[in-house]
């Protein structure tokens, strides 16, 4: 085994965990998830059947992962935040049927107790608030805040709001790094 899970974690049939990956106390990893290498699944989370992580994906404590969902490389999930699979629950009319999908592209960042209603991809690099709801798509680098989630600026590969010049052009305070932001778009320059 080249993943380590603390006893008390439960590792159902057919999953397969990448090298370097840490599962701590009480986390129930369901049937037939993908979990990439270095990753830290914290305590108390649940990732549903057929969930999708890539690598270096962080989930911090009672976060629940529900079927449909797919974070790429570099996930950051913050604690007690929660993913939805259905548009309509009911606790009568079961809708298995009807999971919706939802992506969460490279290095995108979710704040504590936010929630992401499916079906609605988040953009690499995105950054969403403490105790966001998000409705609608999150588009790369974008910054979303309050309930609805709603964009309020721009955000770095490091984690900083960009501050745009009037040609459209930024840097990262802390890399040094710039982006431009053309057509409501950003983009990082090489």
């Amino acid at each position: 085994m080249e993943y380590n899970a603390h006893p008390s974690a439960i590792i159902d049939e057919g999953c397969v965990i990448g090298k370097g990956t840490k599962i701590w106390h009480f986390s129930h990893i369901m049937s037939h998830c993908t979990i990439g290498e270095n990753c830290n699944i914290g305590q108390n989370v649940v990732i549903s059947p057929d969930v999708i992580l890539g690598n270096n994906v962080k989930v911090q404590n009672n976060v629940s992962i529900y079927t449909g969902v797919i974070c790429e490389d570099d996930v950051f999930l913050g604690p007690s935040m929660v993913f939805t699979n259905v548009i309509n629950p009911r606790s009568a009319i079961s809708r298995k049927d009807s999971y919706l999908k939802t992506i969460v592209k490279t290095g995108a960042s979710i704040g504590a107790n936010a929630t992401i209603v499916c079906g609605n991809p988040i953009g690499k690099f995105a950054f969403i608030g403490a105790g966001a709801v998000v409705t609608k798509e999150v588009l790369d680098y974008a910054l979303v805040i309050g309930n609805p989630a709603r964009q309020r600026g721009w955000m770095s590969e490091y984690g900083h709001k960009l501050t745009f010049d009037n040609d459209g052009f930024a840097q990262c305070e802390e890399s040094k790094e710039k982006y431009q932001l053309k057509n409501n778009l950003v983009s990082k320059i090489a």
